[in-house]
């Protein structure tokens, strides 16, 4: 079984972090020191030094500078850098997966399932960097051909939320590099490790290649960086995980300036059950609906809806598979359901 020591060693988290990355680590960010604790036993795991105004600045001009030339590269090429770094979370899955379950507190099946889905997202994106189609119409002049290319946008903003640490990150940064973009990533304060470990793995692919400001990571504060992050005419599109009420906020802050927005924000999920249902299959559905990631999910079940039929017993079985939930220590193979991530969020 691996320990909190060899993990963080190999996957490069220091005791003090730095938590700005633009092409190198910024030493010693001025906004402030982030202490990560682990949801697990409530101990203390690192410490994160943040970003402030100036880091931001700064990164926003180096990932502007490297937009230049990293969407002038083809977009097969720029999709073997992305099956590279596939390559590296292969060889950090287990450590990877250990992290986000010490850090954040799903159990640590769910952490290699969710560093499972960013290699699977590097290997759907090296595909599609060899299908970036565009469409040649019939024009209605003689001799004239309208044909359709689609072109890179610029700096995307990607911020992230706890639950889903690192894969969201690479759901939407694995899409944006074979797209010829550069990237900006805030994640969530509460699970600033995981990202640095992520970085730390995308860097031994982007160094190599002299690939410095493509993949960046700023952590800091909502209200200085978050907010900057968000208004910033220079990026135009912003990716954001979280509840309904910040994506709402910024949702409101891109469209102000006619930025673009991709949104996955929380719910409120019902599932139907029917009285011709497989009870024994819906059940195990509605187990793992509402109790993965303990209830953390956007797409956690929230609420039942079940034919009269049906009901009594249904909810009768459920009680009873409830009482079966062992819930204790993310790390523990036994544990079905690990700890929520921090106090505040029980």
């Amino acid at each position: 079984m691996l320990n909190k020591d060899q993990v963080l060693n190999k996957l490069g988290i220091k005791e003090n972090n730095s938590g700005v990355y633009c092409g190198h680590w910024v030493e010693n960010p001025q906004g402030g020191e982030l202490v990560s604790y682990s949801p697990v036993k409530g101990e203390k795991i690192a410490s994160v030094q943040m970003a402030d105004e100036e880091n931001y600045q700064f990164m926003i001009d180096k990932a502007a500078e490297a937009f230049l030339s990293w969407r002038k590269m083809a977009a097969p090429k720029r999709g073997e850098v992305v099956r590279e770094i596939g390559m590296e979370l292969r060889e950090y899955k287990e450590e990877l997966g250990w992290l986000v379950s010490y850090e954040m507190g799903k159990i640590f099946q769910e952490g290699l399932g969710e560093v499972q889905e960013m290699i699977d997202m590097a290997d759907l994106a090296v595909g599609m960097s060899r299908q970036l189609y565009g469409l040649t119409l019939m024009s209605e002049r003689e001799s004239h051909r309208m044909m359709e290319q689609w072109h890179p946008l610029g700096i995307i903003g990607i911020i992230t939320a706890f639950n889903f640490p690192v894969a969201v990150w690479a759901w939407n940064a694995m899409v944006a590099a074979i797209c010829g973009d550069t990237m900006i990533w805030k994640p969530s304060s509460k699970t600033p490790l995981t990202a640095i470990a992520v970085q730390n793995i995308a860097n031994r692919v982007l160094e190599k290649n002299n690939l410095a400001g493509v993949m960046n990571l700023i952590i800091g504060r909502g209200s200085t960086i978050g907010d900057r992050l968000v208004s910033d005419p220079r990026i135009p599109l912003i990716s954001a995980t979280g509840s309904t009420g910040v994506g709402k906020k910024i949702g409101a802050a891109v469209g102000q300036r006619l930025g673009r927005t991709i949104l996955e924000l929380g719910g409120n999920n019902g599932l139907i059950v029917m009285d011709d249902a497989n009870m024994d299959l819906t059940l195990k559905g509605v187990l793992f609906g509402a109790v993965g990631t303990t209830g953390q999910r956007c797409t956690s079940t929230r609420r039942l809806i079940l034919h009269k039929n049906i009901a009594a017993k249904f909810t009768e079985n459920l009680i009873s598979a409830y009482k079966q939930v062992r819930i204790g220590n993310s790390l523990d193979e036994n544990t079905l359901m690990g700890p929520m991530v921090d106090q505040g969020a029980v």
